[in-house]
């Protein structure tokens, strides 16, 4: 039996939303430990979050410059084999290089940086270091978005035509006082970036309409909003985009679609077939035939193996967000092992987000707000 890997982590302390979420996802399989981390900006409340953590005191760091430091000192049994970012934007690059600087593998949330310069230059040091990075774009370890994924990869659509995509929220309909640690960070442009609610949540959709599809988005034509008052970067968007394969579509995001929850939708449409994924209804997936009648596939019925190697429990039990996000740690761990053994540990043989998805995704949220701020129709990436 392998031995656990060990992970330290960087953000994701008290009053945090996605530490805790990553956590349950690294634990869900077993085969990740917790052993470090450097939990908040704040020393004191760095300290306090760790030992709510049970992380013992020696490896609990006021610092992630001293965690990496000090991780770096210890016996390769004992230190740590990756690190896990879940701070806000502004301080994913900083912790990402000094963390591939220092020897280790890299997880990271999304966006990969804060904007498309930095994300780049990350690329280069990934690439440099040879050591490996992910990140998490949840959507993508659904069992579903796999089994759709697969359905097009063998053409059963025919030539792709269509994608529509949307991501639709309702909890920043209103102004968010201070208080709101969530919205604070995300609605300021010093610690989120360039955008709102494209770089928050727009960028999850237009990561998953490239996965399903494996095309790229390569001219979008977009127009952003702030709709609440005094808001500083786009709460809602709506961009036309055209992508590899001579595919048209439609990207749509919003955080201000007053009683959605988390709407993220996707449909695909080719010469002979469509198909249709709902986030909040994950274990379907509808398939619409030209002259056939429509079909829905559920999760860990009767797919290919590539879904049901992404399901843990029996059909008719809910699986979802925790579980999908556990897929990428899961892929990203068995990455880890294969390149402790010097075996091939790419993105594409373990299924896993990665630093070229990182920069694509920061081009692509430089580009939403370039072609709003453009006079041109429609506004070419460059990445």
């Amino acid at each position: 039996m392998n031995k656990k890997l060990k992970m330290g982590m960087v953000g994701g302390g008290q009053g945090a939303f996605i530490g805790s979420v990553h956590r349950f996802a690294a634990a869900l399989d077993s085969e990740i430990e917790l052993v470090c981390g450097a939990f908040s900006s704040s020393p004191e409340k760095a300290i306090s979050s760790g030992k709510e953590l049970g992380i013992t005191d020696r490896r609990n760091y006021a610092s992630y410059e001293e965690m990496f430091e000090q991780e770096m000192l210890l016996d390769e049994a004992e230190r740590m084999d990756f690190v896990a970012i879940v701070t806000p934007n502004h301080m994913h690059y900083p912790v990402a290089c000094a963390a591939l600087n220092a020897g280790f593998h890299v997880i990271s949330d999304k966006p990969a940086t804060l904007d498309l310069d930095e994300a780049i230059k990350l690329s280069k040091l990934v690439n440099k270091t040879n050591l490996l990075f992910c990140l998490t774009h949840t959507y993508t370890g659904y069992p579903m978005v796999k089994e759709a994924k697969d359905i097009i990869r063998q053409g059963k659509l025919g030539k792709l035509r269509k994608v529509i995509v949307e991501y639709t929220q309702g909890w920043l309909s209103e102004a968010q006082d201070e208080s709101n640690k969530q919205a604070a960070w995300r609605t300021n442009p010093a610690m989120s970036g360039i955008s709102g609610c494209m770089g928050d949540i727009g960028s999850h959709a237009a990561n998953l309409a490239e996965y399903i599809t494996s095309e790229s988005i390569e001219q979008l034509c977009a127009e952003l909003t702030s709709f609440v008052p005094n808001r500083l970067l786009d709460d809602d968007g709506i961009a036309l985009i055209k992508m590899s394969g001579d595919i048209n579509g439609i990207l749509h995001a919003s955080q201000v679609a007053t009683g959605e929850e988390n709407n993220l939708t996707i449909r695909v449409y080719g010469e002979k077939g469509g198909l249709e994924w709902h986030q909040q209804e994950p274990n379907s997936l509808i398939l619409k035939w030209l002259n056939e009648p429509m079909q829905i596939l559920r999760t860990a019925g009767n797919n290919t193996s590539i879904s049901l190697v992404n399901t843990r429990i029996p059909m008719g039990h809910p699986e979802g967000y925790l579980e999908a996000f556990a897929n990428i740690y899961r892929n990203f761990a068995q990455a880890i092992r294969a390149y402790q053994q010097g075996k091939d540990a790419s993105p594409q043989t373990f299924d896993y987000p990665g630093i070229n998805d990182g920069v694509h995704g920061m081009a692509i949220i430089e580009g939403l707000v370039k072609s709003h701020q453009s006079d041109e129709k429609w506004f070419t990436l460059n990445n």
